[in-house]
């Protein structure tokens, strides 16, 4: 078996059928099994996933076990050399998978692969990063890497679509899709499942280039992402969610003077966002931040 397609679904049934069409679409030329998880949907998802597609291997949780745990289910469960966990609110429009194994198959040395994500409207979305160190989270919350060649800089995240013009090297890439060798998974060990959503791709990335492999992007290939399919087009959980994810970050692979660096900068962000957000009227968004200044507390 060539890969495993993982998908976690929770209360996405349309945006998951046409996942999973897409998928069976345009994958050819390669061998390749589909895993779908589902967290305890009440939208009739699993009978959808039943009656389509019988041929994806179904697994039912009784209950929302979190992004990283019901990952954790389908790769336990795969039989591919790769792994590729797919959102479902994501969709192919061309052969992707054998796209991505043609450029894992030539890296010895591949940690994660991330093809190109683009908007509904085919516009890039920013998908990739570097380690948060304390130097990029400054840059970060002052916004610094938001200044024209930004990129330059290596940032936490990056915004600028002139970054995602070329391949190369990264530090982590969203979860949303990527590629993974089975053997690294063995030796960098599974998704952390104390991050329930957010922040989990960027530690389990970290882990991976620790362990002595090499994390790449590649515009080679592209797939479309919708963008918070399950959770709602309201920001509020993805913004508290990375400011809890950092912090947990922090805690496990860094010291307490660190730790509380961080925490200096993630307010510092937080309060130049709070006033910003309350100039231009935006007051949900300020109010959002209100809460992150108190998770940084």
């Amino acid at each position: 078996m060539d890969v495993t397609v993982i998908i976690v679904n929770w209360n996405t049934k349309k945006l998951l059928q046409d996942c999973l069409e897409s998928i069976y679409k345009f994958t050819k030329g390669i061998s390749f099994e589909v895993i779908v998880v589902d967290n305890a949907s009440e939208d009739g998802s699993q009978t959808m996933v039943r009656q389509k597609f019988p041929q994806v291997k179904l697994i039912q949780n009784k209950n929302n076990a979190g992004f990283a745990t019901a990952n954790n289910q389908g790769i336990r469960e795969a039989k591919g050399k790769y792994i590729f966990l797919l959102n479902s609110d994501a969709y192919l429009i061309e052969n992707s998978l054998k796209k991505l194994l043609e450029i894992g198959d030539s890296n010895k040395n591949l940690g994660v692969l991330c093809p190109l994500l683009l908007n509904e409207d085919k516009s890039i979305q920013q998908s990739v990063g570097f380690s948060p160190n304390l130097w990029r989270v400054f840059l970060w919350m002052t916004f610094i890497d938001d200044l024209p060649f930004g990129y330059l800089l290596k940032p936490f995240h990056v915004d600028h679509d002139a970054f995602y013009k070329n391949s190369q090297e990264i530090d982590w890439a969203s979860g949303a899709a990527i590629l993974i060798p089975k053997t690294v998974i063995k030796k960098a060990g599974l998704l952390d499942e104390k991050i329930f959503m957010y922040g989990e791709d960027v530690e389990w990335c970290y882990r991976i280039k620790v362990s002595g492999f090499s994390n790449y992007f590649s515009p080679k290939t592209k797939i479309i992402h919708i963008g918070r399919g399950s959770s709602g087009k309201i920001a509020k959980n993805a913004f508290l969610g990375e400011y809890i994810g950092l912090i947990y970050f922090y805690k496990k692979h860094r010291g307490v003077i660190s730790l509380q660096l961080l925490l200096v900068f993630l307010k510092i962000g937080a309060l130049a966002r709070i006033f910003i957000f309350s100039i231009l009227g935006r007051k949900e968004l300020a109010k959002v931040y209100e809460e992150a200044f108190k998770v940084a507390g």
